[in-house]
């Protein structure tokens, strides 16, 4: 862990972008996804500290496999930034496109259309309240596409998107994230058992070391592990990227 007060600085640096978004936008506030996972109870956190928990709107939003415990540690999350904090079942919205034609029910498209749900909920419980809408994304995740486009990956801001996952935690104990989300083994909560790291095949700590000395030698791998990550980001590439358009600026 680097020392306190350069994560401090780091704290100062990500509030004041976040200030500056919320006040240059006209918004009066900002919505955060809650998972009761680390990465948004970050951001939640660096939210309140930036611009007072009372502007700030935490929505848990569990599909019939969420655990309890996720739905805990995001209300106590929420009462110690003194956040609102509310659930909004996204069970409904699920049976609703289970009656759609052609529809398939398996882990690949189950995740994907839960987080476009909860992203559409998220932006139209921000639209009623003329709110911004917080992205949770970290540097890992994100360089390795381990995201759904336009579901966890849409935000108006992305306050910890520059951070590699070992960072978050650094980044946590240091704004005063409860211990319980802090030790939780990452998951997406998409079916029981799931964890991130199971997924991506890497532990996080391997994906950063990975990703860091790709990026110090122009993403030139040195070993079959960084061969492996480096995949992972060249074939998520589409996913960081704009839409291809024929539109020119006059």
């Amino acid at each position: 862990m680097k020392p306190t007060c350069e994560i401090g600085c780091e704290c100062e640096r990500i509030e004041q972008m976040i200030r500056h978004t919320l006040w240059s936008s006209g918004a009066k506030g900002i919505v955060v996804g809650i998972s009761g996972g680390v990465d948004s109870a970050l951001a939640a956190a660096f939210c309140a500290r930036a611009v007072g928990g009372e502007r700030v709107m935490g929505i848990a939003l569990p599909s019939p496999v969420t655990p309890e415990i996720d739905l805990k540690d995001g209300a106590d999350l929420c009462e110690a930034f003194d956040i609102p904090f509310k659930t909004i079942s996204i069970e409904p919205m699920l049976s609703a496109f289970a009656g759609m034609e052609d529809f398939e029910n398996n882990p690949y498209l189950s995740g994907n259309l839960m987080a476009r749900i909860r992203m559409t909920t998220l932006y139209y419980q921000a639209n009623r309240l003329h709110y911004l809408v917080c992205g949770t994304s970290n540097r890992s995740e994100y360089m390795l596409g381990y995201s759904t486009k336009y579901g966890d990956s849409a935000a108006d801001i992305q306050p910890i998107l520059h951070c590699y996952k070992t960072r978050i935690y650094a980044l946590a104990e240091e704004v005063g994230v409860p211990v319980p989300i802090i030790e939780k083994p990452p998951s997406a909560g998409l079916w029981p058992g799931q964890s991130d790291e199971a997924d991506i095949g890497f532990t996080y700590a391997e994906i950063d070391s990975a990703l860091a000395s790709l990026e110090v030698n122009n993403w030139t791998a040195s070993n079959t592990q960084e061969e492996l990550i480096l995949g992972k980001v060249q074939a998520s590439m589409h996913k960081r990227m704009s839409p291809p358009n024929l539109l020119e600026i006059q």
